[in-house]
């Protein structure tokens, strides 16, 4: 059919209360509307985000917070009615949480300090006090000339912080050029850099022994990004990230001749007693006899970086895929496959939860075709405008079907491109059909994304109901089709142009 046929069609359906049949795809609108009015009238989603972000707070990967949130969570599929709600362990190694941090200018006046050190940052040895070191204007034959001035020091191992992070990316669903995966374009402008790379500079002050190390954020009006790796070693200086203009106070002070004095305490602590985190996994089982062993695969990531709540990444996709999930079975689905929800952990530290699921039950050929399709609930805060595709024309074919009956809701449309900065990219590398959200990019990028202001307030109640809505009727008329969801044919790439960047990427297919 032509598309303005299909929308009309469309129309004429919602209109009438019709069933539309599109290319080859009934959209059940009867079960869309009750979908919709239980998520509007008797919404749970946002108790479920409240618990997340404000009871839990930061989540980082095998934190005894990501645990008590992987069990809440548990428990929440398990009271909605949901089957096999349980918590799937994976071998992750040492977690790790924050005991007590402070950073104070003590001198020539007294002034709190704004910044949070790294995920899996060692603890400070003590309280350290005095004068910082600024090294960023050494080589590493005059640091080491340095030799005992370094032992204990604080260092300030970054230039003056002069080229920020202003702006969003661009809205995916409002252009027709390739948006930046995994982040916007950076400034073009350049950031003056230490004459030492950054790995070099952190190795050879940790073999000499520096009490901690001192970087600024590179964004404006307190925000601050936190990253952090679990593989830091344990011996490693402590590394804290701080506000970029607090930072640049130290540095133009020190530039008129006066010397700073600075107070740091921080107290961190590795989870060793248990290695392993979990993936939570529950489902709506298949009444089809034939397609019942077949699985609609629901995900969104718990986990989370140090420095917030993880309001936008990714507690509103994780509070919203568990809301598809209550939706569905309050709404009385009886869906032909199986619908499995997966809350995994590890996105943030390489998808270690969504690889540690492949590897646990997608090992061959025969039990990846039983994934019909996965749909991820990550990129971007808040409401839902439509799907990266992967460059799968023949499912943005049955996509645009499903999405027409929803654009009241603020729904636009999808694209040909690929994401893969969450799990899409592992399932769509082992061959599955595996799409992702596009969410709306308004100060995620510049804002709240891995920053110290990702918290509660950055998403509205209204946003996640809708994004449950979409998740919910996505997952339900993937259940229902008589089809499984096309294959991206082989040899043809998840993107239909060349990437600028594929963020963390996926494996390669």
């Amino acid at each position: 059919m032509h598309r303005s046929i299909l929308t009309f069609v469309v129309v004429i359906a919602v209109t009438f209360g019709m069933p539309a049949l599109i290319a080859q795809d009934r959209v059940d609108l009867a079960m869309v509307a009750r979908i919709r009015a239980e998520a509007t009238q008797r919404s749970k989603v946002l108790e479920t985000f409240n618990y997340i972000t404000n009871v839990v707070g930061a989540r980082p990967t095998g934190s005894r917070a990501h645990k008590q949130a992987a069990d809440y969570v548990r428990g929440k599929l398990n009271e909605f009615g949901l089957a096999n709600a349980h918590l799937e362990p994976f071998q992750f190694g040492r977690g790790w949480e924050l005991e007590k941090f402070s950073l104070e200018l003590t001198g020539p006046r007294y002034f709190p300090m704004s910044g949070y050190p790294l995920a899996w940052t060692p603890s400070v040895k003590g309280v350290l006090t005095g004068t910082p070191l600024y090294l960023a204007d050494k080589s590493e034959a005059e640091i080491t000339a340095l030799g005992e001035k370094v032992r204990g020091a604080i260092v300030l191992a970054s230039p003056i912080q002069t080229v920020f992070l202003l702006s969003d990316r661009q809205q995916p669903a409002d252009t027709d050029q390739l948006v930046r995966i995994g982040g916007p374009e950076p400034p073009a402008e350049r950031q003056a850099t230490s004459v030492m790379p950054a790995n070099a500079m952190n190795a050879l002050l940790q073999r000499l022994g520096a009490g901690a190390i001192l970087r600024p954020g590179s964004e404006l009006h307190g925000t601050i990004t936190v990253g952090g790796s679990p593989q830091t070693p344990k011996d490693s200086v402590p590394t804290v990230i701080v506000q970029a203009e607090h930072y640049n106070m130290l540095l133009r002070m020190m530039q008129t001749g006066v010397t700073p004095q600075l107070r740091l305490e921080l107290r961190t602590a590795y989870q060793e007693s248990d290695l392993n985190s979990y993936n939570v996994i529950a489902e709506i089982p298949g009444e089809d006899p034939v397609l019942r062993n077949e699985v609609v695969l629901v995900g969104a990531h718990l986990d989370s970086l140090p420095a917030a709540t993880g309001a936008t990444d990714n507690a509103d996709g994780a509070a919203s895929v568990v809301e598809a999930m209550r939706i569905l079975k309050a709404v009385g689905a009886h869906p032909r496959r199986t619908i499995r929800v997966a809350i995994w952990s590890g996105e943030e530290v390489g998808f270690v939860g969504g690889r540690a699921y492949v590897e646990q039950h997608l090992a061959d050929a025969a039990s990846r075709d039983k994934i019909a399709v996965y749909l991820n609930n990550d990129p971007g805060a808040g409401a839902t405008y439509g799907w990266y595709m992967a460059n799968n024309a023949d499912a943005r074919g049955v996509f645009d079907a499903w999405l027409e009956p929803l654009k009241d809701l603020g729904l636009k449309r999808n694209v040909m491109d690929s994401n893969f900065t969450s799990e899409d990219g592992v399932f769509d590398g082992v061959g599955i059909p595996a799409f992702t959200t596009i969410m709306d990019y308004t100060n995620y990028d510049a804002r709240t994304r891995h920053t110290n202001a990702d918290f509660y307030e950055a998403v509205s109640e209204r946003d996640l109901q809708q994004s449950a809505i979409v998740m919910a009727v996505f997952a339900y008329q993937s259940a229902m089709r008589d089809k499984t969801m096309p294959r991206r044919p082989a040899g043809v790439p998840a993107s239909p142009r060349p990437a600028t960047g594929r963020g963390r990427g996926a494996p390669p297919r």
